[in-house]
């Protein structure tokens, strides 16, 4: 029997906090990494462990967004599928947004994904996955978060049509709505402060979770988790399939 190929996995934001934890789930499967992120540092630390390809990606460079997917292909060799972890928080009342928060809010959380996934259509293979994640607050958006949820509601709208788009090729559209993590992303908003929330759920089983998801589109390419498995799952991320 042959041993299946390492899946070829691109993340986008792999700095961050759910993006270092997807990065290092998807590593410990066995995956071959091509990581992005804004944090030199941290990028470094990661391209140390996973030894794949890093580039450093401002969210605002479109065009730099839309070439990650062609990029990881060129580096290694094939692509199986994109995660984009970018995010940026937003707070207040609709009526007292800075338009230059809004735009923030927008491009960071909806054009950047987009133009990734865009630019990463013809560079995933068939049967291959497509995801980002939308978040729990496009289901239940609370006062005080008209543009924030309006930019993963956008997003999320998108996802939802480009799975019609590429379901001929098989290619799994993955809309992760992942409940409030605590992992500090709201007290890092760009504008306010956020609404009163409950503790976030522990990020490490969720994104276990959204892992395994991922991996599961994968089919024969889905290798044996190495690393010991957390505790239990917690709400499913939801699919725009």
């Amino acid at each position: 029997m042959t041993t299946p190929e390492a899946p070829r996995i691109l993340v986008v934001g792999a700095t961050g906090e759910v993006g270092r934890l997807a990065t290092r789930e998807l590593f410990d499967r066995g995956a071959r990494l091509a990581l992005t992120g804004r944090n030199k540092r941290r990028l470094a630390e990661m391209a140390a462990r996973s030894g794949g390809p890093t580039r450093i990606l401002d969210a605002y460079d479109l065009d730099a967004c839309a070439g990650a997917g062609p990029w990881a292909l060129s580096e290694l060799g094939g692509l199986d599928g994109v995660l984009v972890t970018v995010g940026v928080a937003g707070f207040g009342p609709a009526a007292e947004v800075p338009d230059a928060a809004a735009e923030h809010l927008m491009t960071v959380n909806a054009l950047c994904p987009m133009a990734v996934l865009r630019g990463a259509v013809p560079a995933v293979r068939d049967g291959g996955f497509l995801s980002a994640i939308s978040g729990a607050i496009v289901i239940a958006p609370l006062t005080g978060t008209a543009d924030y949820a309006a930019s993963k509601a956008a997003l999320a709208c998108w996802l939802g049509v480009l799975a019609r788009e590429v379901r001929r090729r098989r290619i799994a559209v993955v809309d992760a709505r992942l409940r409030h993590l605590e992992t500090g992303f709201a007290s890092r908003a760009i504008v306010g402060s956020p609404p009163p929330l409950q503790k976030g759920a522990d990020p490490a089983p969720e994104v276990h979770e959204l892992v395994d998801d991922l991996i599961g589109h994968l089919g024969d390419l889905a290798p044996r988790r190495t690393a010991a498995t957390p505790g239990q799952v917690g709400t499913t991320p939801a699919r725009s399939h």
